[in-house]
């Protein structure tokens, strides 16, 4: 949710935001409009309560017709205030609602627009000139014994698949490089839940315009997560943490899944888009003045990672409709593809700033010991998608794949053969 004293006092900051991201801003008067219903009701209750108390005061004493005249008071006050208590309460909660509506406030310099309003913020690498004719990921996972989607249509659907061989031995290297790599900048390594309740999931910001893309359990009221960003947000929720040596990282691997509703007829060739994936998740709990600074961070470990695979990429500044509700910014990765020409999404990180936090009541202390709400942030470190640009571009033309050096030692080799 976003924060009540910055729409008071910097309404058009909350407008501006809505623009970048092409939403609705008369919701923003909408929530100015229920946050002073609720003060208003705040302050009529209290104060019908106050009358009430002295009311009660004047009653001890009196006696006779006095007392009579000052119960049948008190009786039509006692109603009044039932009733104020039933304003505030449904005031309560259409502020609640007013301001989920309301998406985070867009970081200042995110470009407006939406999915294809990108900026490109850098090339890094070089895309591969090849000369044979490129095999595209599955062509090449399934000559070396690495991906079988036949298979895992026939024991699950369409878009699941089996990692078989190496390929099962190529994410288990990957993600292991990824933690090894977390853990030595210092997150702490989780194996997360894989269902979470709906507040969590919901106070993560994942039930709002991409619900209809969450797996629900609906007998046990649980849903599946589509990362570990969800569980590790839940991690502290309703908690006062301590950030007073600084931000508070975790790095959570867990197996994700994705309904990817209303993706149907796009990328349904291999495992670049799929229901079922293992991923690497860094998050971080930081004060909000560190977040900016965190994000960047973020980025370079990233970044770090992707040069371990020895891939071309580019860095993109995710315009503000292609942001999804939490993220005030985000930054993506996207590697070469060579068999599509094109760039595509292999790592994002996002600054959520407090909007997560706030949701789930998550905060620390300030120098002066007040509790005030937390930063957020998550970036993605390793994941099963990175298969596809590394079987891609790093493909020989006798069907061979070269192994980048940094994951050699996991797989014990430097060349992955065909086996047909």
């Amino acid at each position: 949710m976003i924060d009540l004293k910055t729409l008071r006092e910097s309404p058009d900051i909350v407008r501006a935001s809505q623009r970048t991201r092409g939403e609705d801003e008369s919701l923003v008067d909408a929530l100015l409009a229920a946050d002073e219903r609720r003060r208003s009701a705040v302050a009529e209750a209290d104060a019908l309560r106050g009358e009430q108390k002295q009311l009660g005061k004047q009653v001890g004493k009196a006696s006779g017709e006095e007392r009579e005249q000052l119960l049948v008071t008190a009786k039509e006050l006692a109603a009044r205030v039932k009733a104020a208590e039933a304003e505030q309460s449904n005031a309560d909660e259409a502020l609640r609602a007013a301001q989920l509506a309301i998406p985070n406030i867009v970081e200042d310099g995110a470009p407006a627009g939406g999915e294809d309003d990108y900026v490109v913020l850098e090339h890094i690498g070089q895309p591969r000139e090849f000369d044979f004719p490129v095999r595209d990921h599955l062509e090449l996972g399934e000559s070396l014994g690495a991906i079988d989607m036949e298979r895992g249509a026939k024991v699950s659907g369409a878009r699941f698949y089996f990692l078989t061989g190496i390929g099962a031995r190529l994410q288990l290297a990957m993600l292991n490089l990824a933690a090894a790599q977390a853990t030595e900048y210092g997150f702490d390594l989780m194996i997360t839940p894989s269902l979470v309740r709906p507040e969590i999931m919901g106070g993560t910001g994942f039930l709002g315009a991409h619900a209809s893309e969450v797996y629900q359990l609906r007998e046990d009221d649980l849903y599946l997560v589509g990362t570990s960003e969800v569980a590790l947000a839940g991690y502290h929720s309703e908690e006062i943490i301590d950030l007073s040596a600084g931000p508070k990282r975790y790095a959570g691997w867990s197996s994700c899944y994705r309904r990817e509703a209303g993706s149907y007829g796009k990328d349904t060739r291999g495992i670049i888009r799929v229901h079922q994936f293992d991923k690497l998740e860094m998050f971080s709990y930081c004060k909000p003045e560190e977040a900016h600074e965190e994000h960047l961070r973020l980025l370079a470990w990233e970044e770090e990672m992707l040069g371990k695979m020895e891939l071309p990429y580019r860095i993109i500044d995710t315009a503000g409709g292609d942001l999804g509700s939490s993220a005030a910014r985000k930054y993506d990765c996207e590697a070469w593809v060579p068999s599509q020409g094109a760039y595509r999404e292999l790592t994002s990180t996002s600054n959520c700033t407090t909007f997560q936090a706030r949701r789930l009541a998550i905060r620390y202390r300030d120098a002066d010991g007040k509790p005030q709400t937390a930063a957020t942030l998550n970036g993605t470190l390793a994941t099963t998608r990175w298969i596809v640009a590394i079987l891609e571009n790093h493909q020989q033309a006798d069907g061979s794949v070269h192994v980048p050096a940094a994951l050699q030692p996991f797989l014990g080799t430097d060349t992955l053969q065909p086996k047909n």
